[in-house]
């Protein structure tokens, strides 16, 4: 079965948006949480989410349980499933993502610190 992807043009778009909100489903699988506000980044063709707590963040917990949920990003709410990303390589080319795209903000050193990398999760639509 082939999983869904994003067009080059939705990843274009991603790629410059700053409006990411993830909802992943509550426990009963239909009810979106609460939006919590975060970076995104695109790299690899693929769009991807990390946690600022780590894998202790409440949002990041209900995503890798539930595995799917929404997001708002570009304007619009798009049907997603989450995936934990266990890729190092790809890992590498995320922190280069935030890199480029969040430069200058004093946020960005803790964010490519091993704790949001281990909950580096992959955005797919459904």
């Amino acid at each position: 079965m082939n999983k869904k992807t994003w067009t080059a043009e939705q990843l274009q778009n991603f790629s410059k948006a700053d409006d990411f909100q993830v909802s992943p489903f509550y426990d009963d699988g239909k009810t979106y949480g609460t939006p919590t506000w975060i970076w995104s980044v695109v790299t690899d063709g693929r769009l991807f989410i990390r946690a600022w707590n780590g894998q202790n963040s409440r949002w990041y917990n209900s995503a890798i349980k539930q595995k799917a949920g929404r997001i708002f990003l570009d304007g619009s709410n798009h049907e997603v499933t989450f995936e934990k990303l266990n890729d190092d390589r790809v890992n590498a080319l995320v922190d280069q993502g935030y890199e480029e795209k969040y430069k200058g903000s004093s946020y960005l050193s803790p964010m490519v610190q091993a704790g949001p990398q281990s909950s580096t999760i992959e955005i797919i639509p459904r």
